[in-house]
């Protein structure tokens, strides 16, 4: 229900979401304090990372997960804590979650632009599909976590100039994976004609990772962290990268669950385990 703001009213008034769910006229929907208890056993557990991997391996054997000429687009998000002003209360104290960290960033209008909170980083491929993703504080910046995101199965790579180094070419060549990393003008070396074409070329590849952090922020509430500490975030990032891939809209193009399926889903995966 967390995933895309459903009520739980909902499930006690709508037969299709009932039957969506599996869940029959005479079970009792379960309470927030049910899905809290389960979530955090999941994430106890460590199992966010396994459940997306087994959805993506259920994709794949339907054809709408590609593996062979894999592609990754990487990118990273800043997402705003659940307390990011310095306030202080009662007792003096700081309630700015102590978890999360100032970052600092150019706008689109040049100037600079600080939040307090956290970044959510991912590796789509070019559906938009979440194949990996890392959580971090605000202030770790985008390269720490590129290796990480990395299946080792890919043979291209995009991602925007904050990825371009020169530990990146020797990482992405050591694997022979093919570099799209968009060109950085680096002071008195500016681009040449050649690489601002290149970097045209890739963008469009590489926007599409911007798409999906739209969709996450836009129906999914992405945009600002909803509890404190790091763990807790990441986990309900998890949770919304794993509902994205189960309802995928792109361009109108939706993948619905099917009602009624000979091989386990996912999650009957994850409880057996």
């Amino acid at each position: 229900m967390a995933w895309t703001n459903i009520k739980q009213q909902t499930f006690s008034d709508d037969l299709l979401f009932r039957r969506f769910v599996d869940l029959s006229i005479s079970e009792s929907v379960p309470d927030h304090s049910t899905f809290w208890r389960f979530r955090n056993l999941l994430e106890k557990e460590g199992l966010f990372e396994t459940l997306l991997s087994c959805i993506n391996q259920q994709l794949t054997n339907k054809g709408l997960f590609i593996k062979k000429g894999e592609v990754s687009i990487i990118d990273a998000s800043v997402i705003e804590a659940k307390q990011c002003r310095p306030k202080k209360n009662k007792d003096g104290n700081n309630t700015q979650d102590p978890e999360a960290e100032y970052n600092v960033k150019n706008g689109p209008d040049g100037k600079r632009k600080t939040t307090y909170g956290f970044k959510a980083h991912t590796n789509v491929d070019e559906d938009g599909f979440t194949k990996t993703y890392d959580y971090t504080k605000g202030n770790v910046h985008d390269s720490k976590v590129f290796e990480i995101l990395l299946t080792g199965n890919e043979e291209e790579v995009y991602a925007d100039s904050a990825y371009a180094s020169q530990a990146t070419n020797d990482l992405l060549k050591k694997q022979s994976i093919t570099n799209k990393v968009l060109k950085r003008t680096c002071r008195n070396k500016p681009l040449t004609a050649e690489e601002k074409s290149i970097n045209r070329q890739n963008s469009g590849t590489r926007s599409i990772v911007e798409r999906t952090f739209s969709v996450l922020k836009l129906h999914y509430g992405m945009k600002k962290a909803r509890y404190f500490g790091l763990k807790r975030n990441k986990a309900r990032f998890g949770l919304m990268s794993i509902a994205e891939s189960c309802i995928f809209i792109d361009y109108g193009y939706i993948i619905l669950r099917e009602l009624a399926s000979p091989e386990p889903t996912a999650l009957e995966l994850v409880v057996a385990h």
